[in-house]
Parts: C-alpha cells; sequence; structure tokens
C-alpha cells in the first residue's frame, strides 16, 4: 500500500515537473521579444493539400534576418527551423479549406511560400501576417524580397 502511494505521488511530481519545464521553455522563447504563434507544414505538395495532416503548431521568433519557428510541444531548446529572409519566396495566400480548419487556430491565414526549393505554408493571424510581410519587406538594400 505505502509502496503504490509512493508510486502514484512520484508519477504525479514528474508529471509536475515536466509541465513546469514545458512552460518555462515557452517562457524562455518568447522572453526576447518578437514572437508569434505560427503553424507550419514543411515540404507541401505542389497541389496543395487540405487534409489538414502535416500542420505543426508552433511559435515563431523574429531574430534579424531570419525566423527561428519551435514546435510547441517539444523540450528542445532549439528551433526546429530556421528561415532566412531573402530565401523565403511568398507564393499565394489563402483561408483554411476543408479539414485544415480543424487542424489550426480559428482566425488563421494560409501562407504558401518556397524556402530554398522547399514548399512550405505558414498559417497565423492576420496580425501577424502583417508583421511577417513587412518583416519580409524591410530586407536591407541589395537583397532580393519575394513578395507575390
Amino acid at each position: 500500500m505505502v509502496l503504490a502511494l509512493l508510486l502514484s505521488a512520484l508519477v504525479v511530481a514528474l508529471v509536475v515537473i515536466g509541465l513546469f519545464v514545458f512552460g518555462l521553455r515557452r517562457r524562455l522563447i518568447q522572453r526576447s521579444g518578437g514572437t508569434f504563434d505560427c503553424s507550419l507544414r514543411w515540404n507541401v505538395p505542389e497541389g496543395g493539400d487540405t487534409t489538414g495532416k502535416g500542420w505543426v503548431y508552433g511559435v515563431a521568433r523574429y531574430s534579424g534576418d531570419q525566423i527561428a519557428w519551435f514546435r510547441v510541444f517539444s523540450y528542445a531548446p532549439r528551433p526546429r527551423r530556421v528561415l532566412d529572409r531573402d530565401a523565403i519566396e511568398v507564393l499565394a495566400r489563402r483561408m483554411p479549406e476543408g479539414e485544415e480548419e480543424l487542424a489550426l487556430l480559428s482566425d488563421s491565414v494560409v501562407l504558401g511560400c518556397l524556402h530554398q526549393g522547399v514548399r512550405l505554408e505558414l498559417a497565423m493571424s492576420e496580425d501577424a501576417l502583417t508583421g511577417f510581410l513587412a518583416w519580409l519587406e524591410a530586407a536591407p538594400p541589395g537583397q532580393r524580397v519575394n513578395v507575390a
């Protein structure tokens, strides 16, 4: 009986510690500012895909001429993807369709992009999209800007 209670307390303590570390990681990512909620779908087929599969919820952070994208449900301290400003080409903008509406946040706008030959889609709020497009267009002189 005592062993069962001890094991139960240990499991509860581990869950609480795991959730604390999870929240601390998110706080550390957002500490420097310039972050926004952004879902990402990497390596999207040419014709598009509205099944809702492949979307991963994350947080993006502006960092000079790059955007560092972190998975929300991860303990990794480093970004999962890093997108260079001069390598991002915006192809299309659309609203979520079909089952995507269930996979994304309710106010999301989907932005189809090309990054170093890889098709990807970013889903973010209208406000975050305005900031993202302004960041793309604010490239230093001499860099190409690829906003459709």
